[in-house]
Parts: C-alpha cells; structure tokens; sequence
C-alpha cells in the first residue's frame, strides 16, 4: 500500500518553522540537534541515552529537524531514535572490535582514497554527514568538523586515479558527497569525468533519507550532467521511506540516476524478516533496488547492534521465492582485516555428481538438473575478451585458478613455514604451477 500523499508529521518543537526554511536543505543542517536540551524538546531522553551523551570521546552527534521527526516521542524503542541517539551500549568495548575494521588506510594509496578491488577504488571527499549513525563504520574520521578533505587531497586522488588506468568505476563517498557545495561536488564529478578510462561514477548517500530537502532540482541538473552516474542511498527500516523521501527519489530516476539501497543488519532495528520484507517492497514501489544488506562491522561502538550472521541467513530465506527476486538485496559481510564483501546467502546446493545436481528451492522442494554429458569448454586462448583481459593488471584471486594454469594461491610466508628440512615437494616453491618432479632414489614418497 502506497503511504498517504502528504508530508511527513513535524515534532511539535518544529510547528511554527515557516514551509520555506522547513524545506531548505542549509536550514536543516544548520539547525541540527545535537545536545540534551535540544533532544528533550522532541522527546524525553532515557537515562542510557543520558549517560552516552555525557560520555567523553563520543562519537559526534547531529540530527536534522526532519529526521528527528519521523522518531516516536513515546516510544524508547523507536528504529530511527536507535540510529541516531547514543546509548550506553555504545560505550561499552565488545570481543573483536577494531578502529578501522575494515583496514582502508592500509589500502589507501594517497589521503582518502582506498583503492581494495582491481577495477574501482573509494574516493572519500569529506568527513561530515547530515546526521550521523550510531554504527558508522568510519567513526574514526568521520564527523570532525576541524577535519574534513581539501583540494589538494582530491588532487593527489584523481592524480592516483589518472595514472591507475585499471580503475574504471569510482564510488563518492566520505562522510556523505551530497553535504558537499554544489560547486564542489559539481568540480569533482567534472574531473573524474575528463579521466578516459573512468566509465561510472557512483555516489553513496544518506542525505536523501536525512535531509530529502537536498534533493532539488539545481542537484539534479548537476548530476545528470555525468552519465552514467549510479547512486546508492542507506535506508534501515520502513518508517524512513515518507512521502519527501519518495518524491527525492523521483526527481533522481528522472534524472536517469539509477538508484540501490544498502542497508545495514541492525539488533532491535532491523533483525526481524517481516521488517525487511517490508522495507525491500517500499523500497522497489519508490524504485529503489534492495542492493545489500551487510553484517554490522566490527567497529567501534557497534557492539550492541551486532547479530549473528544466522540472522542475516535466515532473512535472505525469507525474501527468496517470498516476494520479487530483484527485491532480494545480497547479504553480506565486508571482510574484518580488508578482504572486502564476502556474499552469504542459503544452501539451495543440495548434492552433486559428475552429471547431476541436486537443488532445493524456498519451499523445500527438491529437484535434480542434468548436466550436459557433452560439452565444449570455452577456450581462453581464442577468446578475444579473455585475451585482452589477460593483460590487465589487477588481482586474480579465485578466478585465476579458474581460468588460467596457477593451481594455488599461497600465504605469505607459506614456503618458508612449510619446507621443514628442506625435503623436496611435489610443487616448486617458486612456481603457481604443478609440476611433478622425477621421483629417484629417496625421493619415494612417504
């Protein structure tokens, strides 16, 4: 069912605010709730949420007027209100957490930017956010108003990203792109446009959900200039898709801006099927595709929105064959240490033969698929594509093992820890290949 075609309740603090700053993107960001006083004009604060806005050190805390608004005032509970109000969880340290769990400033060449996968890299632009979730995975940057990027740092980025012609997908993102100056972002996506081998920029955002205001038509017209531009917004729960949300939606799809939603699996919030069954359909009649849903990281402060991954598991279940597969986002957990989106998802793989598989769909139903008993395999060697590909630098992973003769992928330090006594072994230390040696006088194989 279509939510009712008018806008979104005011708290009552807000009433008077005339239409015309209500609906200001700066008015909203620079009439921000951030301390006790402000937050107990909306809704009386809890002695938890108390406690973590007194605690030193904490992680910085601004909310917009409209955001603010979509909280219940009498519920502790609400989903929204545990996003963005600290609690004492928040200051309690937990089993595995890290600063920077997903090690980007190891994988960061220059200042801001993380170069992890072959053909894309992250260009963080700036550390402050419209509001700022209680999870962030870059709490450790991010919400610094001393702090930010400057433009030699987007220098030094875009001269990386010149002189790497490999990267050919650059996702925007900080901190939020879309708190950026129109002049600014505008300079950016022109730059990385002038770059050749930059096919798609992506914009990651939370503004449209936090401040929908933002959305207007000058931000449009800017980037429908830099096609094809792709962006991702981060929506939680149902109760953040309102009327200003799909009506700032609207105006990007009619800006051709293809849009996804990444959500993040959240306890109390969102760790319910029927939650997120909900949210994937509203989030498809906005137009709107569920991309992914990931496993809270292991970041600091975190720790009382963690779930078991089971959980996610167990979601996934419940949105495959139960509503529309391209509502169905991809779960998955981005690598403690920095070994990027592992995808998680049901066993539909029962069984396997040499010429038979054996498969459950969501139902239990169980089916076999025969297998072709006479097939020609794809030849590398006289495929134009896998040839020009071949030449591309880049990390091979898994699929080299696939395609080419490497047969294993070693550790570092592997050979040395292995080759106790210095015997020979079936592979050569110093080759990705097998090749067996002759076997002579004691050479036998124990």
């Amino acid at each position: 069912m279509s939510p009712a075609k008018f806008p979104s309740k005011r708290a009552p603090v807000f009433a008077d605010v005339p239409d015309e700053k209500w609906n200001d993107w700066r008015w909203q960001l620079s009439h921000r709730l951030n301390s006790v006083d402000d937050f107990e004009k909306v809704f009386p604060l809890t002695e938890s949420e108390h406690k973590a806005l007194s605690a030193a050190d904490l992680f910085r805390v601004d909310i917009t007027p409209y955001f603010a608004s979509l909280i219940n005032p009498d519920d502790p509970d609400d989903p929204i209100r545990k996003q963005v109000i600290p609690t004492a969880g928040e200051i309690v340290p937990f089993t595995g957490m890290m600063e920077d769990s997903l090690a980007e400033d190891r994988h960061s060449p220059v200042p801001g930017l993380v170069h992890r996968y072959p053909d894309r890299v992250l260009m963080l632009v700036t550390t402050q956010c419209a509001s700022y979730c209680r999870y962030c995975t870059r709490s450790r940057i991010v919400g610094d108003p001393s702090s930010t990027f400057s433009r030699s740092d987007y220098e030094a980025q875009l001269d990386y990203i010149r002189k790497t012609p490999q990267v050919r997908d650059v996702l925007l993102s900080g901190g939020d792109p879309l708190t950026l100056a129109p002049k600014v972002l505008e300079e950016l996506l022109s730059k990385l446009r002038d770059i050749p081998h930059v096919e798609i920029v992506r914009i990651g955002s939370r503004v449209p959900v936090f401040m929908p205001q933002r959305v207007t038509d000058e931000l449009t017209e800017i980037l429908q200039k830099f096609h094809p531009l792709w962006l991702n917004i981060h929506v939680n729960h149902p109760n953040e898709i309102t009327v200003e949300l799909e009506e700032a939606c609207e105006k990007l799809s009619r800006a051709g801006i293809p849009l996804g939603n990444q959500s993040v699996l959240l306890a109390g919030i969102n760790d319910c099927p029927h939650i997120q069954k909900q949210l994937v359909q509203d989030l498809v009649r906005i137009r709107v595709r569920p991309y992914y849903l990931y496993q809270c990281d292991l970041v600091d402060g975190a720790g009382h929105f963690r779930t078991p991954v089971a959980k996610g598991i167990e979601i996934i279940e419940a949105l495959r064959g139960h509503t529309s597969g391209f509502a169905v986002p991809t779960f998955v957990v981005d690598a403690p240490g920095g070994g990027g989106k592992i995808p998680l998802m049901p066993n539909y793989l029962v069984s396997m033969s040499d010429h038979k598989i054996i498969l459950r769909n969501y139902e239990g139903y169980i089916t076999s698929y025969e297998e072709p008993i006479v097939y020609q395999p794809h030849d590398p060697k006289t495929c134009r594509f896998c040839q020009s590909r071949r030449l591309e630098p880049g990390q091979q992973g898994v699929s080299g093992l696939l395609d080419s003769d490497q047969m294993f992928i070693k550790p570092e330090g592997f050979d040395l820890l292995h080759n106790r006594g210095g015997g020979q072994h079936r592979l050569r230390a110093d080759e990705n290949k097998w090749k067996p040696l002759g076997i002579g006088p004691g050479d036998e194989e124990s």
